[in-house]
Protein backbone atom coordinates (compact mmCIF):
# COMPACT_ATOMS: atom_id res chain seq x y z
CA UNK A 1 0.00 0.00 0.00
CA UNK A 2 2.59 2.55 0.88
CA UNK A 3 4.41 1.75 -2.43
CA UNK A 4 1.24 2.31 -4.22
CA UNK A 5 1.21 5.97 -2.24
CA UNK A 6 4.51 6.70 -2.81
CA UNK A 7 4.09 5.83 -6.92
CA UNK A 8 0.75 7.65 -7.12
CA UNK A 9 1.62 10.83 -5.50
CA UNK A 10 5.05 10.91 -7.08
CA UNK A 11 3.72 10.95 -10.58
CA UNK A 12 1.04 13.48 -10.31
CA UNK A 13 3.58 15.61 -8.35
CA UNK A 14 6.44 15.09 -11.30
CA UNK A 15 3.55 15.97 -13.73
CA UNK A 16 2.61 18.75 -11.88
CA UNK A 17 6.18 19.99 -11.98
CA UNK A 18 6.50 19.16 -15.34
CA UNK A 19 3.56 21.38 -16.46
CA UNK A 20 4.22 24.25 -14.00
CA UNK A 21 8.22 24.50 -15.84
CA UNK A 22 6.72 24.45 -19.18
CA UNK A 23 4.53 26.81 -18.79
CA UNK A 24 7.46 29.05 -17.47
CA UNK A 25 9.86 28.58 -19.91
CA UNK A 26 7.54 28.83 -22.77
CA UNK A 27 6.42 32.47 -21.35
CA UNK A 28 9.07 34.04 -19.41
CA UNK A 29 9.92 36.17 -22.45
CA UNK A 30 6.64 37.44 -22.24
CA UNK A 31 7.10 38.45 -18.43
CA UNK A 32 4.23 35.90 -17.90
CA UNK A 33 3.79 32.43 -15.25
CA UNK A 34 1.91 29.93 -14.65
CA UNK A 35 -1.54 31.33 -13.82
CA UNK A 36 -1.41 33.75 -16.32
CA UNK A 37 -0.84 31.86 -18.88
CA UNK A 38 -3.49 29.70 -17.88
CA UNK A 39 -5.68 32.93 -18.16
CA UNK A 40 -4.73 33.71 -21.16
CA UNK A 41 -5.49 29.90 -22.74
CA UNK A 42 -9.03 29.80 -21.44
CA UNK A 43 -9.66 33.67 -22.51
CA UNK A 44 -7.59 32.69 -26.08
CA UNK A 45 -10.70 29.73 -26.04
CA UNK A 46 -13.41 31.59 -24.89
CA UNK A 47 -13.36 35.38 -24.32
CA UNK A 48 -15.67 36.96 -22.30
CA UNK A 49 -15.49 34.83 -18.81
CA UNK A 50 -15.55 36.36 -15.68
CA UNK A 51 -12.94 36.19 -13.19
CA UNK A 52 -14.89 33.82 -11.47
CA UNK A 53 -15.22 31.84 -14.46
CA UNK A 54 -11.40 31.77 -14.73
CA UNK A 55 -11.41 29.96 -11.21
CA UNK A 56 -13.43 27.35 -12.15
CA UNK A 57 -11.63 26.54 -15.45
CA UNK A 58 -7.59 27.13 -14.10
CA UNK A 59 -8.77 25.54 -10.54
CA UNK A 60 -6.82 28.10 -8.50
CA UNK A 61 -8.55 30.48 -6.06
CA UNK A 62 -10.02 34.16 -6.20
CA UNK A 63 -7.03 35.09 -4.77
CA UNK A 64 -4.77 34.05 -7.25
CA UNK A 65 -6.91 34.37 -10.23
CA UNK A 66 -7.63 38.16 -9.09
CA UNK A 67 -3.40 38.89 -8.74
CA UNK A 68 -3.26 37.13 -12.54
CA UNK A 69 -5.76 39.21 -14.08
CA UNK A 70 -4.68 42.09 -12.10
CA UNK A 71 -1.40 41.87 -13.88
CA UNK A 72 -2.71 40.71 -17.29
CA UNK A 73 -4.86 44.08 -16.79
CA UNK A 74 -1.86 46.71 -15.91
CA UNK A 75 0.69 45.09 -18.71
CA UNK A 76 -1.96 45.08 -21.25
CA UNK A 77 -3.45 41.69 -22.50
CA UNK A 78 -6.93 41.69 -20.94
CA UNK A 79 -9.56 44.63 -20.83
CA UNK A 80 -12.52 44.42 -18.08
CA UNK A 81 -14.82 47.09 -20.37
CA UNK A 82 -17.59 47.20 -18.14
CA UNK A 83 -16.66 49.07 -14.89
CA UNK A 84 -20.36 49.24 -13.41
CA UNK A 85 -20.18 45.62 -12.18
CA UNK A 86 -18.04 44.57 -9.57
CA UNK A 87 -14.74 43.45 -10.18
CA UNK A 88 -15.09 39.98 -9.73
CA UNK A 89 -17.83 39.61 -12.14
CA UNK A 90 -17.24 41.42 -15.17
CA UNK A 91 -16.07 40.05 -18.08
CA UNK A 92 -12.78 39.62 -19.50
CA UNK A 93 -11.82 40.62 -22.59
CA UNK A 94 -7.97 39.69 -24.61
CA UNK A 95 -6.64 42.74 -26.11
CA UNK A 96 -4.62 42.92 -29.35
CA UNK A 97 -1.28 42.00 -27.18
CA UNK A 98 -3.45 39.33 -25.33
CA UNK A 99 -4.99 37.89 -28.62
CA UNK A 100 -1.25 37.28 -29.90
CA UNK A 101 -0.11 35.56 -26.30
CA UNK A 102 -2.99 34.11 -26.05
CA UNK A 103 -2.24 32.47 -29.74
CA UNK A 104 1.27 31.68 -28.61
CA UNK A 105 0.01 30.06 -25.41
CA UNK A 106 -2.43 27.74 -27.54
CA UNK A 107 0.06 27.03 -29.99
CA UNK A 108 2.27 25.49 -27.02
CA UNK A 109 -0.36 23.89 -25.99
CA UNK A 110 -1.26 22.41 -29.37
CA UNK A 111 2.40 21.07 -29.62
CA UNK A 112 2.50 19.70 -26.13
CA UNK A 113 -0.61 17.61 -26.12
CA UNK A 114 0.62 16.44 -29.77
CA UNK A 115 3.67 14.98 -28.57
CA UNK A 116 2.27 13.46 -25.62
CA UNK A 117 -0.35 11.79 -28.20
CA UNK A 118 2.42 9.88 -29.59
CA UNK A 119 3.17 8.12 -26.58
CA UNK A 120 -0.14 7.34 -25.65
CA UNK A 121 -2.56 5.89 -28.26
CA UNK A 122 -5.65 7.80 -28.11
CA UNK A 123 -8.11 4.84 -26.45
CA UNK A 124 -5.40 4.30 -23.79
CA UNK A 125 -5.50 8.85 -23.22
CA UNK A 126 -9.52 8.11 -22.47
CA UNK A 127 -8.94 5.45 -20.42
CA UNK A 128 -6.70 7.43 -18.31
CA UNK A 129 -8.40 10.68 -18.29
CA UNK A 130 -11.53 8.54 -17.10
CA UNK A 131 -9.53 7.07 -14.06
CA UNK A 132 -8.09 10.27 -13.16
CA UNK A 133 -11.56 11.82 -13.41
CA UNK A 134 -12.50 8.83 -10.71
CA UNK A 135 -9.85 9.81 -8.80
CA UNK A 136 -9.91 13.10 -8.29
CA UNK A 137 -13.62 12.94 -8.00
CA UNK A 138 -12.89 10.22 -5.43
CA UNK A 139 -10.27 12.74 -3.42
CA UNK A 140 -12.45 15.72 -2.96
CA UNK A 141 -15.67 13.17 -1.76
CA UNK A 142 -13.02 12.04 0.64
CA UNK A 143 -11.74 15.53 1.78
CA UNK A 144 -14.99 17.19 2.19
CA UNK A 145 -15.75 14.22 4.76
CA UNK A 146 -12.62 15.16 6.97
Amino acid sequence: MEERFEIFTGLINKISRSIKKIKNQEMAGRGLRGVQVSCLYYLFCREGLTSGELCERCEEDKATISRAVEYLEREGYVTLPTPTEKRYKRRLFLTEKGKEAGREVYGKVSDVLRRVSLVLPEAERISFYASLALISESLEEFAKTK
